[in-house]
């Protein structure tokens, strides 16, 4: 069944005679362009592309056949919508991608409108095989930057130096943009999960997290590793193997057939026996693909049962204040019922030992 079939199916199911796509993965995802300025409409068997003259030329070269509205910038697409759905018609729309002030616009033209929840991407949860080769594409320009740019890292760097050698080695090889804003993070900032890098320049001894992803072909990679600026202390040491075991854990027990929530609760609970649970605070992984909030969750309430051809991170980390920090992440394909790492940057830790130069 292809993309637009699937969703197709679900809107049926909902009750719903139209569907309004805003967000820019999903509209991606059904073959349209991803502009703010572009709107999706299903309605009567018919695909249709809502917009302003921006995007008229564009649209001309999409692979997928839409119909085409064009209205003046500056009109709300609102009207537009007002005119084509009846009165008695059930408009759903994407609840996490519509801004209040636009719902509000639409209960004020007297649409009926329901939201979705997460239904959409849910629909993406299975890759397709081509989506997959994106993926796994992605992964492997990933392992190249990530080699170029630690041949460049050394003592006295900043971290938005380290993260400027991502941004360039990324597009240098080919890469469409960034997945999202890198994190590079160094010393007792390593102790911040999602900490942006600064000015604060990296020093002997300390560990640094570096934490980047790509996207090639609309689809993306995402991956973590901790390196070492020379010789750590044992206690980073400690921490720094105990995460290695615990995503070895994570990737060994990701299989077809168990919850997210099973996952998650197996590595929590060995990095809990070494006696840092209190320091691991997010979830295990995310679902990979074109972003924005890909299925599955490996975390402490997802029920969702993983199955083959999802992919995944698999990231425990430990995170310490006035110490620092340590992460591990790789991207997980499901496939024949077991976990296949796309990602191919070893994972034992990597010293440097260059000074400045």
């Amino acid at each position: 069944m292809n993309r637009r079939k699937k969703i197709e199916t679900i809107i049926k199911q909902s009750g719903a005679q139209a569907l309004l796509i805003t967000g820019k993965v999903n509209k991606l995802y059904v073959g349209a362009l991803g502009g703010s300025g572009v709107k999706v409409l299903y309605h009567k068997d018919k695909w249709t592309l809502i917009m302003d003259g921006r995007y008229i030329n564009e649209a001309k070269h999409l692979k997928e056949t839409f119909d085409i509205i064009v209205h003046q910038q500056g009109e709300a697409y609102v009207d537009v919508l007002k005119r084509i759905l009846s009165t008695n018609e059930t408009l759903a729309v994407e609840g996490k991608n519509l801004s209040a002030t636009d719902l509000n616009k639409m209960l004020t033209a007297g649409l009926n409108v329901i939201p979705l929840d997460d239904e959409l991407e849910i629909i993406r949860r299975i890759k397709d095989d081509s989506e997959i080769a994106s993926v796994k594409r992605a992964c492997e320009m990933t392992d190249k930057i990530f080699n170029d740019v630690l041949n460049k890292i050394r003592v006295g760097m900043s971290e938005l130096e380290i993260s400027a050698l991502i941004h360039y080695y990324s597009l240098k090889h080919g890469a469409q943009s960034m997945a999202f804003d890198p994190i590079v993070v160094s010393g007792e900032r390593g102790a911040f999960p999602h900490g942006r890098p600064t000015q604060k320049t990296i020093q002997k001894g300390e560990m640094v997290t570096l934490d980047f992803g790509i996207t090639l072909n609309n689809y993306q990679s995402d991956m973590t590793r901790t390196i070492s600026i020379q010789t750590p202390s044992q206690e980073m040491l400690k921490i720094y193997e105990t995460v290695q075991k615990a995503q070895q854990l994570g990737i060994d027990t990701i299989q077809a057939g168990i919850t997210g929530q099973s996952v998650d609760a197996t590595v929590r609970a060995f990095i809990e026996k070494e006696g840092y649970g209190l320091y691991f605070t997010h979830g295990l992984g995310h679902g990979l693909g074109m972003g924005s909030g890909d299925f599955p969750l490996l975390n402490q309430s997802s029920q969702m049962i993983l199955e083959d051809n999802m992919i995944m991170s698999c990231e425990p980390g430990i995170y310490i204040e006035g110490l620092g920090g340590v992460r591990i992440e790789d991207d997980v394909l499901i496939s024949n019922g077991k976990a296949v790492v796309l990602n191919k940057t070893p994972k034992t830790l990597i010293i440097i030992e260059g000074d400045n130069q």
